[in-house]
């Protein structure tokens, strides 16, 4: 009996142990806004992207291109450099910027430096191996007229179980032909976090 009642105990008590360390998964839309530790996030990424493109593509220097060249400027993302505290996934936010200047129609967009190894090495292989109808030569790729360059800085204020983070995310706008700048964007997100394990 004795053994009986040991059994059982140990059974209980595992399954309560077990329900304990059950993972509870809630699925969300992907434009929900949700700040779980006031760190950067992807609503973050969005919106600096959104809004910093919407005014880079509103500013003097794209009217002036086109008059001046009568084509639409070509544009590539440089590095966007993550100088906080933290870490904040670069790419992301680069692939946000770069959708929402392809998206815009207002500008054509090159490929970064990778995508475009890649695609020579294509080429390359369509060289030698495609028909030549259908083969795309080398030498007729789309040249920059500027490139997106940027970084990403925060400021860290901590006093007892409060927090305040401050990001400012700065982008430039330079011309290939002359490194003239000709546009400056930035953006500031500022967080108040309260009785949180906080992170530096």
């Amino acid at each position: 009996m004795n053994y009986l009642i040991k059994v059982l105990t140990v059974g209980v008590v595992s399954l309560l142990l077990t329900a304990c360390n059950m993972t509870k998964v809630t699925r969300m839309g992907a434009d929900e806004s949700i700040d779980l530790s006031g760190a950067w996030n992807d609503t973050d990424s969005q919106l600096v992207a959104r809004e910093m493109i919407t005014d880079a593509l509103s500013r003097p220097w794209l009217t002036n291109f086109s008059a001046h060249r009568s084509k639409t400027p070509a544009v590539i993302v440089g590095s966007v450099r993550n100088l906080s505290h933290e870490h904040i996934n670069v790419r992301t936010f680069v692939a946000e910027l770069e959708r929402e200047l392809v998206n815009s129609g207002r500008v054509e967009f090159v490929a970064s430096r990778n995508d475009r190894n890649e695609i020579r090495d294509e080429r390359k292989d369509q060289d030698l191996h495609a028909s030549e109808d259908t083969r795309n030569a080398a030498g007729q790729e789309r040249g920059a007229d500027f490139m997106l360059q940027g970084q990403i800085n925060t400021i860290i204020d901590v006093n007892d179980n409060k927090q305040v983070r401050y990001y400012q995310v700065d982008l430039t706008l330079v011309s290939m032909a002359d490194n003239r700048k000709v546009w400056l964007g930035q953006k500031k997100i500022k967080k108040l976090v309260e009785n949180s394990k906080f992170r530096y």
